[in-house]
């Protein structure tokens, strides 16, 4: 699988909250900028020629899913690009920035690190 566009993300992004759904369920959820309705499908079909997303047909209308869990997206793409490109591949220098930087607690990190032990 590739990684999506900015625009296919944001797509997914309202697909993995409300699934399923139809395109005109999701093009209210664009309005900055507003996305055209034919806009937001033509992204939809292209999500599904990439594998991301499926569909039910009922007539001419199809109701879409996402074949790839956010989470499944978030390990191959997300958090895997921003390590490397940003923590020289280092999840420790990751979870160091953000121990730095107060955005976790020791606390926090304890309850990470009995996540961890239990595995």
């Amino acid at each position: 699988m590739e990684k999506l566009t900015a625009k296919e993300e944001e797509i997914m992004q309202v697909l993995w909250k409300m699934e399923p759904c139809y395109v005109k369920d999701m093009v209210p959820h664009f309005t900055n900028p507003p996305l055209h309705y034919n806009t937001v499908s033509t992204i939809v079909r292209n999500l599904e020629e990439k594998g991301y997303v499926g569909h039910r047909a009922y007539g001419n209308t199809h109701e879409y899913y996402s074949v790839i869990s956010k989470e499944q997206y978030q390990n191959r793409f997300v958090i895997t690009k921003v390590v490397g490109d940003y923590f020289d591949n280092s999840y420790k220098n990751l979870v160091s920035y953000f121990a730095q930087n107060e955005k976790i607690s020791a606390d926090e990190l304890r309850e990470i690190l009995a996540m961890i032990e239990k595995k």
